[in-house]
Order: structure tokens, then C-alpha cells, then sequence
């Protein structure tokens, strides 16, 4: 089905981008121009993103990186307070 009558884009073609590493419609516009003429197709371009849609957003999403790093050191401050006791 396409997704961008202006430019002919299919949704397949938007899932490839996504796959490659195009999270956002502005990536996606980048890589394909879908979303760059008339616009009406910017929401069902957000919509087949999703979450989950970009198997690089967790890598990418500094909250989560902060989260991460925020728990391992926190996870790890125990067991370095037991080794220094001892």
C-alpha cells in the first residue's frame, strides 16, 4: 500500500528505512523525500514507526542510555562497598 502518493513510497519502503536505521519521518523524508511535498502522509509515516519500529531506538534514546548507566552503577555500588570492608 502506499504510504506517499506524492513520491509512489509503499510501506514496505518506509519498513526498509526503518530497518536501515531511519527512526523518525524526518529520516525517513531524508532517505526517500516521503513526507517532503503535499505532507499528509507525515502521520502514517509516525504511525508505521511506532515504538519497537526502529530496532536502533533503545541505542539511541538518551534516556534510556542515562537509565542504564544510571542502574548499573547503582547495582554495582554494594558489591564494591563489600570488597573494600573486606
Amino acid at each position: 500500500m502506499y504510504v506517499c502518493s506524492c513520491f509512489g513510497i509503499t510501506e514496505r519502503q518506509v519498513r526498509e528505512h526503518a530497518e536501515t536505521g531511519a527512526c523518525t519521518p524526518r529520516q525517513i523524508a531524508g532517505a526517500c523525500k516521503a513526507g517532503t511535498d503535499c505532507g499528509s502522509c507525515v502521520r502514517k509515516i509516525q504511525a508505521l514507526l511506532g515504538r519497537g519500529a526502529c530496532p536502533r531506538r533503545e541505542a539511541l534514546d538518551p534516556v534510556v542510555l542515562t537509565t542504564a548507566a544510571t542502574t548499573a552503577a547503582t547495582a554495582a555500588a554494594p558489591a564494591q562497598a563489600a570488597a573494600e570492608a573486606a
